[in-house]
């Protein structure tokens, strides 16, 4: 089931995924200005005793700064030696990983997190980035996880393409490269306070987790703040839900803001099992979650109507 080895082929693949930002668009998106902590928007404190967060009332403006303000890495390109379909197959494992583990939804959002973020920072050699993935996975266990798998067993979820030397010595190239800079606040709790000042249903909530576990394979997407890609997610799973017109309620980005990140969502929904691109969609099309992702492709393929 978890041998990606054979995957991750060194010669470079020609499909990439399509830039859906236009140049015209992506220079006219300034990095809007969010809520100060004198600055709370109405019903936030009730929205954190939803998410059991009763005790850090006093703090409501503070955090909710802090989770939106949140900056993405610096945008810059991968690694000519790593394609974004490339970077894609190795997140698609680490997708395999996390569920097969039973780790803790944070837990991915981090591991990719850091792994973007050490791509940015240098070259990777392609035999290594596999290697790199789980080292990446294995740090953001260290941070969010109680019980740590052991790294024999990543090891053996690696298919011996690795050994545990190798395994702790990309570990600590890891943390030398990103100087320790391990904290991120990931769009999963973005999402789950936006959703709580929505009041949005538990579908909605589903639908729009889904979305944005899909953004983690998209290239793109990783140039976005936590906020704004948990919003995109959000709004595009009200819409696709209530229908055309509709959206989350309060909206803390304009249409434009989100305008280049939910038609990637969309795209991203509609591609279905893609080779080296299934391990989310085959996740959510399970009983447990309601097959979400088979819904979703069903919804976002009937006629749209206009906007009222």
């Amino acid at each position: 089931m978890l041998s990606p080895a054979a995957s991750l082929d060194p010669e470079p693949l020609s499909a990439a995924v399509p830039d859906v930002v236009s140049a015209g668009t992506s220079a006219s998106l300034r990095r809007p200005e969010r809520p100060s902590g004198s600055c709370a928007p109405p019903g936030l404190e009730e929205a954190l005793g939803t998410l059991g967060l009763q005790g850090e009332r006093e703090y409501a403006g503070d955090i909710f700064a802090e989770v939106l303000v949140c900056r993405a890495p610096p945008r810059r390109a991968l690694p000519r030696t790593v394609t974004p379909e490339m970077r894609a197959l190795v997140v698609d494992w680490l997708v395999q990983v996390h569920e097969y583990l039973g780790l803790a939804g944070d837990t991915l959002y981090l591991a990719v997190h850091l792994l973007d973020s050490y791509l940015r920072a240098g070259r990777v050699r392609l035999r290594h980035l596999q290697l790199l993935g789980v080292a990446c996975l294995f740090v953001a266990c260290k941070v969010e996880e109680c019980v740590l798998p052991e790294p024999a067993s990543l090891c053996l979820l690696g298919a011996g393409s690795f050994s545990q030397a190798e395994l702790l010595r990309a570990e600590r190239r890891v943390l030398s490269r990103l100087d320790f800079r391990l904290h991120h606040p990931g769009p999963l709790l973005c999402l789950g306070l936006l959703a709580a000042l929505a009041r949005s249903s538990p579908q909605v909530m589903l639908l729009a987790t889904y979305f944005l576990e899909l953004s983690l394979l998209e290239a793109e997407a990783a140039g976005w703040e936590p906020g704004r890609l948990a919003a995109a997610a959000l709004s595009l799973a009200h819409r696709v839900l209530d229908g055309a017109g509709s959206g989350m309620e309060p909206a803390f980005y304009s249409p434009a803001e989100l305008g280049s990140l939910e038609p990637c969502m969309a795209r991203a929904a509609l591609r279905g099992p893609a080779p080296g691109r299934a391990a989310i969609f085959l996740k959510y099309a399970r009983p447990q979650r309601h097959g979400t992702s088979l819904a979703a492709a069903r919804l976002l393929r009937r006629p749209q109507p206009g906007p009222r």
